[in-house]
């Protein structure tokens, strides 16, 4: 059986990216191994720590970072992230700062938000439309 063991988003800082998904967003260290000037550091939900690992990678290419940009420029999320009440997590995340460039929308099958996670990407967070 083949499954996604790991999926990575770009980052411009690594540590500014760790305390962001970790201290904001509630995601815990599965791996942090350093690997010459930056490091292979990957988080899990706190509730799957067998789940599909995010790896904050680097962006120390042009390519990484015209494809950064790029995504961005165009308002594309780079990642969407589940949860179970998108009106509460948009409440307690905008209570600690985090910028939204959408608010809560109905928006087919999913309610959707999106924020700027500060290194360089925007982010959907989705729950189911009930």
């Amino acid at each position: 059986m083949i499954k996604v063991a790991v999926t990575s988003v770009f980052v411009d800082d690594q540590e500014k990216a760790l305390r962001f998904y970790t201290d904001l967003l509630g995601f815990v260290v599965k791996h942090d191994i350093p690997m010459g000037e930056a490091r292979w550091l990957t988080v899990v939900s706190p509730d799957e720590s067998e789940s599909v690992e995010l790896l904050l990678e680097p962006n120390g290419t042009p390519v990484a970072r015209a494809y950064q940009q790029g995504v961005r420029e165009m308002g594309l999320p780079v990642i969407i992230l589940g949860t179970d009440d998108v009106h509460k997590d948009h409440e307690r995340l905008t209570a600690l700062g985090v910028t939204f460039t959408m608010p809560p929308t109905p928006t087919g099958p999913v309610v959707s938000a999106i924020f700027d996670d500060t290194c360089g990407n925007l982010v959907s967070l989705h729950q189911p439309a009930r």
